[in-house]
């Protein structure tokens, strides 16, 4: 289970901050506020949630910040909050990933169902992670010839095919994807060929 999602927010405002504060925390979920780009930076754990941040603030801007994260591999759903004069900065941050952008004077329904969509997101891509990582160290307590045969496998090679290849009688082939299956947790050739695929990061999880 993840731990609960945190909304982060930040903004030069505290009007603003605490407004937004009050609003989201209204629907139960948990809300830290920053007053710049820079104590986000100093602030922030990886964890479940999402960021909404002004665009424009003194010293690093919102799409600064988001350069900064990416710099960093953190790829939290980030929501923008515009005035209408700074949109095709905002398509920008969209451009470089960002999850949405509001204009202001924005509803507080439109803005509740953006950080909706933002963590529905991040539980998405936080589970798929977390997939990919079962599956690699599933992948790696493999020995080098249970490797060998699961590769064999994947490429759709018989077992007597693989025997002959590895110079290996087909019993033992038969012994080592048994164990291969087991060890990757799957009950079918499909399903085992479908983990290989995530370890190697050839099939999306």
């Amino acid at each position: 289970m993840l731990p609960e999602p945190t909304v982060w927010i930040v903004d030069d405002d505290p009007s603003i901050r605490n407004s937004l504060k009050w609003l989201i925390e209204s629907i139960g979920l948990p809300v830290k506020t920053c007053e710049s780009a820079e104590e986000y930076l100093r602030s922030y754990v990886d964890g479940p949630g999402c960021l909404v941040t002004d665009l424009r603030m003194p010293g690093m801007s919102g799409l600064e910040l988001q350069d900064a994260l990416a710099a960093t591999g953190c790829e939290v759903p980030m929501i923008f909050l515009t005035a209408h004069a700074e949109v095709p900065i905002a398509v920008r941050a969209l451009k470089n990933g960002g999850l949405d952008f509001i204009e202001k004077p924005f509803s507080n329904q439109q803005l509740l169902d953006s950080i909706r969509r933002a963590l529905a997101t991040d539980k998405v891509a936080r589970e798929a992670t977390a997939r990919r990582a079962v599956a690699i160290a599933r992948l790696r307590a493999l020995s080098v010839r249970e490797q060998e045969v699961a590769d064999l496998v994947v490429e759709g090679k018989s077992n007597k095919q693989i025997a002959a290849e590895l110079e290996l009688s087909i019993k033992t082939v038969e012994f080592h994807r048994a164990h291969i299956m087991r060890k990757m947790g799957a009950d079918s050739l499909a399903a085992l060929i479908h983990v290989v695929l995530i370890a190697k990061g050839l099939r999306e999880p």
